[in-house]
């Protein structure tokens, strides 16, 4: 699942020529659910950088700590809470890494994974408006998860979609065909991410020094 990410600062610029900026990348070694993520939306034809609540919380929600960080692409479409964001309300979260947990036998140990040339990644979500009043309102998020694949099924099952920065607008738009938004739901080419072993530190999402994310191990990683 993706219940961590890395969000080291990059040039959002570079990566989306067209964004607007309305808030200053939120970034973290160790992003927990539950707090404001930054996230891009398109918003009169131009996609737009803006701060939303991490855990999907639709109007109806009663308990807060309900509120789902992730989605699965699978039951996108079945499940009443993710089907109508997922036709017309798709965002994608900036982001430098996400953490998992592999078993071992005392233990867990965390790994980030990365691209492999440590450069950044857009990660598939969906939103939801949820008014507080008629003047004001809060909008939250879910990442979309799918299928690891095998180079990282060892460190996890899922992990969330990342959708390609030249497909970014296809997946922002949504007068954008479903059948050519769910192509977009894979698994990560083997080659575009890896993963290396980090310190326990980051464990306690309280730490939020440097050290959560520097590698104690070699990358786990495609072959040449």
């Amino acid at each position: 699942m993706a219940g961590r990410l890395h969000i080291a600062p990059f040039d959002l610029a570079r990566l989306l020529p067209e964004l607007t900026v309305d808030a200053p990348l939120m970034t973290s070694a160790n992003m927990a659910p539950r707090h404001m993520l930054s996230a891009i939306r398109l918003e009169a034809g131009h996609p737009r950088l803006s701060r939303l609540f991490w855990g999907l919380t639709p109007p109806w929600l009663e308990v807060l700590d309900h509120a789902p960080h992730c989605a699965r692409a699978e039951s996108l479409e079945s499940r009443p809470m993710f089907r109508e964001a997922f036709q017309v309300r798709r965002c994608l979260v900036p982001a430098s890494g996400v953490y998992a947990w592999k078993a071992q036998p005392r233990f867990k140990q965390p790994f980030l994974i990365t691209r492999v040339d440590r450069g950044p990644l857009l990660l598939a979500g969906l939103w939801c408006r949820f008014h507080t009043s008629l003047a004001e309102h809060t909008d939250s998020l879910a990442l979309i998860t799918v299928p690891t694949n095998r180079l990282l099924a060892p460190l996890t099952d899922r992990l969330p979609a990342v959708i390609d920065p030249a497909q970014a607008r296809r997946w922002l738009d949504p007068e954008t065909p479903l059948e050519q938004i769910r192509a977009l739901l894979i698994s990560a080419p083997l080659e575009l991410l890896g993963a290396f072993p980090v310190s326990r530190r980051v464990n306690n999402p309280a730490h939020q020094d440097a050290a959560c994310a520097h590698p104690v191990g070699p990358m786990l990683r495609q072959p040449d």
